[in-house]
């Protein structure tokens, strides 16, 4: 049998997502040179992190339903041209005002991102390989962090902080115009065999094809998703886990840099190791989650059992305030965030396991996306103010690890039954928990 083509697709979300992070990488790496430049203290530097969160969060849901409805051919190239664009305006920025509001603009456009990101894996992978799609997403993020950290240290060097603005929204711009190009939905990709888009139409799930759905609208489905419990219980544990995630994105490398003395090129070094063991690490879970759920008497909800284990296995950055060791803290990162990036995609997989009608995958992925962002949005600030105030970064990881704890805790209480988009049932009749799937 020849390889499947449609893990093409799952390869290229994992390039989308690379460039994604890569750019939103920038800024930390370059945050050291750009304090000097324009005399900003932690707390300020804390605002411009989150800068680009306050557009993204505010435009996630109706990026959602821009997804289900013009599907991720179209949003994909928009957001791509316009967050490419903001960080070229980054680099062109001449003042902190100038500044913060090209992070605006970055956010506006990195919005559509991941609900576009779900509708596509829910248009093309099948039930047994939503994990494997997820997961090379999200690790398209990492492996985006982690290149980014040595790349954009080098060009930082090379070209000033400026120049590496530059450069980052050039390959987005690229990569915008590529994937117009060549992207397609299985029902229209010509370069896809008879054989395999029965195979990926057949096991999708209900609605998982291009276009809005017809028998439920936008705005009922909106409503049916925030009734659901397991919607609710997954945007609250993508949010423990985000927290931590934007920890280390935002402050990472300005943490070596001034809590360890290293330079920009040895602290870029080391902020890639984690990024890069966490895409490794993220691909090989999901491949293995997907092969925990092809088990007989397995349901799609047992899925979060392994995030749960995920999270608490995260919360390993608790201790890291009592090692001294650079190598040992290291590799206690460098666990946590492998850890905690698998968990956020397979909890972006259980959402589309979970859903009933997969024509609603954007709207719902947007608004557990919203969940992990409104959290990473405080991570940012909160560290700021934790560092001015206590000269360090211990109370940081503190609160990091415990919001892992409860998202593992959340997760496995609250994640246990279908999510339906779509009016209330009948007084008397609860949505039933989805049916042992069988493979």
């Amino acid at each position: 049998m020849p390889p499947a083509r449609r893990h093409l697709v799952y390869a290229g979300l994992f390039v989308v997502m690379f460039i994604n992070y890569l750019d939103r990488m920038n800024l930390s790496v370059a945050a050291k040179d750009i304090a000097t430049a324009y005399g900003l203290s932690p707390v300020e530097m804390g605002y411009v992190f989150s800068a680009f969160l306050w557009t993204y969060l505010v435009l996630l849901i109706p990026a959602g339903v821009a997804a289900d409805r013009f599907g991720g051919r179209t949003i994909t190239y928009a957001s791509l041209g316009l967050w490419s664009l903001a960080g070229i305006c980054t680099g062109l920025a001449t003042s902190y005002t100038a500044m913060f509001a090209s992070r605006l603009v970055l956010g506006a456009g990195e919005a559509a991102s991941y609900p576009a990101g779900g509708r596509i894996a829910r248009e093309w992978a099948p039930h047994g390989e939503r994990g494997l799609a997820m997961a090379l997403l999200n690790s398209g993020a990492h492996a985006g962090l982690c290149v980014g950290a040595i790349l954009v240290g080098w060009l930082v060097v090379a070209f000033g902080w400026r120049g590496s603005f530059f450069v980052t929204g050039g390959l987005g711009i690229t990569l915008a115009i590529a994937w117009y190009a060549l992207y397609q939905p299985p029902e229209k990709a010509r370069w896809l065999s008879p054989e395999e888009r029965s195979h990926i139409l057949a096991h999708r799930g209900a609605g998982g094809g291009e276009g809005p759905a017809e028998a439920v609208s936008q705005g009922a489905a909106l409503a049916g998703l925030l009734r659901s419990p397991s919607m609710w219980a997954l945007a609250l544990t993508q949010g423990c886990a985000g927290y931590t995630l934007y920890l280390f994105m935002t402050w990472l490398p300005n943490y070596l840099a001034s809590a360890r003395g290293m330079d920009v090129l040895k602290s870029g070094l080391f902020t890639a190791v984690p990024y890069g063991v966490s895409a490794l690490l993220g691909i090989a879970f999901g491949a293995l989650s997907d092969r925990m759920l092809r088990r007989p008497g397995t349901k799609p909800a047992d899925r979060r059992k392994l995030i749960a284990g995920l999270l608490l296995t995260s919360s390993v950055i608790l201790v890291a305030p009592l090692v001294d060791s650079v190598w040992l803290i290291l590799a206690l990162i460098s666990l946590s965030l492998a850890c905690v990036g698998t968990a956020m995609a397979m909890t972006i997989a259980l959402t589309t396991d979970l859903l009933a009608d997969g024509r609603h995958a954007g709207v719902a992925v947007s608004l557990l996306i919203m969940g992990g962002n409104i959290f990473g949005l405080a991570a940012p600030i909160v560290t700021g103010y934790v560092v001015a105030g206590t000269g360090g970064f211990s109370g940081a990881f503190v609160i990091a690890g415990v919001l892992l704890v409860a998202g593992a805790i959340i997760v496995v209480c609250g994640a246990t039954r279908a999510i339906e988009a779509g009016p209330p049932p009948p007084a008397g009749i609860a949505s039933a928990p989805l049916p042992v799937r069988q493979s």
